[in-house]
């Protein structure tokens, strides 16, 4: 995006000297922005910000469903980054997709928002078949990736408010969305400054922003909140709730695997391209069946020590943290551990500062059921499609064919 509509409103004007191009950029998208009717076949479906997108029928069987793929592979060369992935989005819910570097993720999230297509496979996105409808799938998406898709020779509010003229709002509710994300996202005070010279953080918000400027049905947040403060992620947090609550879906993917936790209605793990658990985070952490036991020491120098008796009595490989000299482990037998680990600690003259045997936590399950030597994602070495272009390439291409 490099220009943007000169206008008038209660909310703002965008300043003098920047040309309307959006036409153009419309015309080009097979988009008609003024007085379009709804094509044939299809229903309206009203939106919070008083203007109104369409969508076809969805078809029977998957009116209860965000996204539904089946089977989905893609492979580069002789790598195969997708291996027969099954999804499911129930509509008004958060499906959680985690995975270590290079699983898979953001090739599946690529896959359905249309940037990349699967070697076989079916899926269907608000009720579109990703394969023949994948202009009315862009229509029915809003795209967070990984990088902030911004342009930095526009202010915030211009940003936004071109962003839903290209998806063919008018003027005054373009302005009046724009301004209203800048106050929900706190970036009031700098709408009108260019976004190059904001932060990494708020041009990261700025991007979840531009997701949001059309309300649609489904939201895909790829790494929402890299990047972001403590703050800025609570609040992240509270607005995809806020989002959910109002019957938006969400696709989620997250190396904050806290946050997964706290948003997620189910997960799904994957792992070199295969999917290798799914269900809810309770049941995620049920199926684990031990418990988890932590302590932590007054001498650093101890850590190898723990370690080793950790190693010893639990049922997982230990982990160490030496900047807080704790360390923990799955065990299955819980108080019997315990005692056993204090009493060998106590023989090498261990001071122990805390113990607790707790409930497993989600990353204790992730680093079960993931290998740690997952090989890097080809695709992911690449320019990355779904970076920094891919809110504009979808834009461009919401209203028109593929």
């Amino acid at each position: 995006m490099s220009t943007v509509a000169r206008t008038r409103s209660a909310t703002g004007p965008v300043p003098r000297g920047r040309r309307c191009r959006s036409r153009h950029r419309d015309e080009r998208a097979g988009n008609v922005a003024h007085g379009a009717e709804p094509p044939t076949g299809t229903v309206p479906r009203p939106n919070r910000i008083g203007w109104t997108l369409t969508a076809t029928e969805v078809p029977a069987g998957t009116s209860t469903l965000a996204v539904r793929a089946r089977d989905i592979v893609k492979t580069f060369g002789a790598h195969r980054a997708l291996d027969g992935v099954d999804l499911d989005i129930p509509s008004g819910t958060v499906l959680g997709l985690l995975g270590p570097n290079g699983a898979g993720k953001t090739t599946m999230v690529r896959v359905l928002t249309t940037l990349l297509t699967p070697d076989s496979g079916t899926a269907t996105v608000a009720g579109h078949d990703l394969a023949t409808e994948a202009g009315a799938v862009r229509e029915s998406i809003g795209l967070s990736g990984q990088y902030a898709a911004v342009d930095d020779n526009l202010t915030g509010y211009e940003n936004l408010y071109f962003v839903g003229r290209l998806y063919g709002m008018k003027r005054a509710a373009a302005a009046a969305r724009a301004r209203e994300l800048l106050a929900q996202f706190q970036l009031e005070h700098a709408g009108d400054r260019l976004s190059k010279t904001y932060s990494g953080g708020m041009r990261r918000r700025l991007d979840l922003a531009g997701a949001l400027v059309i309300s649609p049905p489904l939201i895909v947040l790829d790494e929402p909140t890299t990047g972001l403060d403590p703050r800025s992620r609570l609040n992240t947090w509270d607005l995809v709730r806020t989002l959910v609550a109002d019957g938006t879906s969400v696709l989620l993917t997250t190396q904050y695997l806290e946050e997964a936790d706290q948003l997620a209605d189910s997960i799904v793990v994957i792992d070199r391209g295969r999917v290798v658990e799914r269900g809810t985070a309770d049941e995620l952490k049920n199926r684990i069946g031990s418990e988890r036991l932590e302590l932590v020491l007054a001498d650093r120098a101890d850590l190898p020590v723990l370690r080793t008796v950790l190693r010893e009595v639990g049922a997982a490989e230990p982990v160490i943290d030496e900047q807080v000299r704790r360390g923990h482990v799955l065990v299955h037998v819980g108080t019997k551990t315990v005692t056993e680990a204090l009493r060998r600690l106590d023989d090498e003259g261990v001071h122990v500062l805390e113990v607790a045997l707790q409930r497993p936590k989600l990353d204790d399950v992730f680093l079960t059921l993931t290998e740690r030597d997952a090989h890097p994602d080809p695709e992911s070495e690449r320019p990355d499609p779904a970076g920094k272009g891919t809110r504009r390439w979808l834009r461009r291409g919401a209203k028109g064919g593929q």
